[in-house]
């Protein structure tokens, strides 16, 4: 898998109005109001009727994500900023590549600039990761899913980045999936009570995250649909599944790193998911705007 996963670049309506309330509220942050006269510097420094143009650059190799937004911070200061791209978000890329070409008045461009780069270089350094672990996952059929470990009030551009990497999205929140984790099923007393409830409540799409074996007889025994097998060793991944017997899927969970994915995967898992080490922790990419006068 080389790009978004299913072919889907995930530009959905939520995903977009999302994109413009997180884009202008961070330029608002940089600027204080949103407008490019807010940048002082370039006020003061720069004619109004000067205008530059410039080439967005990445000096490292990565798997490239953001670019519609950082299309946005643009148009969002300054409509008149053509933002030309020359690179796909999911696309593989060298070092040395140029990822777009920038034109317009330059005091909005040097306003927009480090928004921009901000939300291109943190997306592009998830989805760089993300596709690190499907490749360190190898020819298996095992899916890649991220969590709800993301950065507050990014979830769903975070998201969108991890399946540029070919990872595919598990819920985007507690309102979209049943999972009763351990609390749940402390609170409620067993598993069995947990999975009861939640059918009664009228779900029948119920995951339940499992510790041992004997918990995952006792979920599949309860009508669990999937069972999230958290912390387990390789040889207890291979009985889970086991026991599964196909009646529900099973998805991997925890300390899972590229070094040990593959040998999860090929436990028989349909999914294996990695929380913070695909949002929280992945590294930025270096990406740049070389500035070139038109």
């Amino acid at each position: 898998m080389t790009g978004a996963s299913d072919g889907d670049n995930g530009l959905n309506a939520a995903l977009l109005a999302d994109a413009e309330r997180v884009v202008r509220a961070a330029l608002e942050e940089d600027l204080g109001r949103l407008s490019a006269d807010a940048d002082i510097t370039s006020a003061a420094v720069i004619p109004p009727d000067v205008t530059f143009a410039g080439v967005i650059v990445t000096r490292q190799p990565c798997t490239v994500a953001g670019l519609p937004f950082a299309a946005l911070a643009f148009s969002l200061l300054d409509e008149r900023i053509a933002f030309t791209p020359e690179a796909k978000d999911g696309a593989r890329v060298p070092a040395g590549n140029i990822l777009a070409h920038v034109r317009g008045p330059a005091r909005a461009l040097l306003a927009a600039e480090r928004t921009a780069l901000n939300l291109l270089q943190h997306l592009s350094g998830i989805a760089t990761r993300a596709s690190a672990f499907v490749q360190a996952m190898g020819e298996t059929r095992a899916k890649l899913l991220d969590t709800r470990k993301t950065t507050p009030g990014l979830r769903r551009l975070e998201k969108y980045a991890t399946r540029m990497g070919g990872a595919h999205n598990h819920r985007m929140g507690l309102h979209d999936a049943i999972l009763i984790k351990d609390n749940h099923i402390a609170v409620a007393g067993s598993v069995t009570e947990a999975v009861r409830r939640a059918k009664a409540a009228g779900h029948t799409r119920i995951e339940v995250e499992c510790d041992t074996l004997d918990q995952v007889r006792e979920a599949l025994n309860a009508g669990a649909e999937r069972l999230l097998l958290d912390n387990m060793s390789i040889d207890m991944l291979r009985q889970a599944v086991a026991l599964a017997g196909g009646r529900a899927k099973t998805e991997a969970s925890g300390g899972v790193t590229l070094e040990t994915i593959r040998a999860i995967a090929q436990t028989g898992v349909d999914y294996i998911s990695v929380g913070g080490a695909l949002t929280l922790s992945a590294p930025a990419i270096d990406i740049g705007l070389d500035w070139r006068t038109p």
